[in-house]
């Protein structure tokens, strides 16, 4: 599947978050939002990312921009990785897979010569309007969200 771009109608979903909290992303029209893909909790590089927004996450705040972290894992893995690493956002479960499709996120990937089905690491940051705004393809977990930070404050 493609990536959405920029100019884009982000698609809506409803799913849970990691407290089985219901998530819907039309409740966040009015605000930027950073929905980041990542492809499984407590791994080195999704705990790295998730960290770093952590770690980022009052910049965010102070900037008003909300952060999702979706994945295919359950709402128990969830909880347990916002737990671990304190993270205060939310996770939302995708266990079904349709919102990765929808972002076209699921694909083909390569790890130590063996090919699989996975999430692809892409972050996209949904406008006020609910609009894509900017996709980032390809991410560095560390730097990510300074990233983000970066490119908002710049870009307003």
């Amino acid at each position: 599947m493609a990536l959405l771009e920029p100019g884009m109608e982000a698609p809506l979903f409803e799913a849970t978050d990691q407290d089985g909290k219901t998530v819907r992303l039309k409740d966040y029209i009015g605000k930027k939002v950073v929905l980041y893909f990542y492809p499984k909790d407590d791994t080195p590089g999704c705990t790295k990312e998730a960290c770093a927004f952590r770690d980022n996450f009052p910049k965010f705040k102070q900037i008003g921009v909300e952060v999702l972290g979706v994945s295919i894992d359950s709402e128990k893995r969830h909880k347990k990785f916002v737990d671990k690493y304190e993270l205060p956002f939310r996770l939302v479960v995708d266990e079904d897979k349709k919102i990765v499709q929808d972002y076209g996120v699921w694909g083909l990937k390569k790890f130590m010569g063996r090919e699989y089905m996975g999430t692809n690491r892409v972050t996209y940051l949904i406008a006020e309007n609910g609009r894509i705004e900017h996709v980032w393809p390809k991410v560095k977990p560390a730097e990510h969200a300074e990233e983000l930070i970066e490119y908002i404050e710049n870009s307003g």
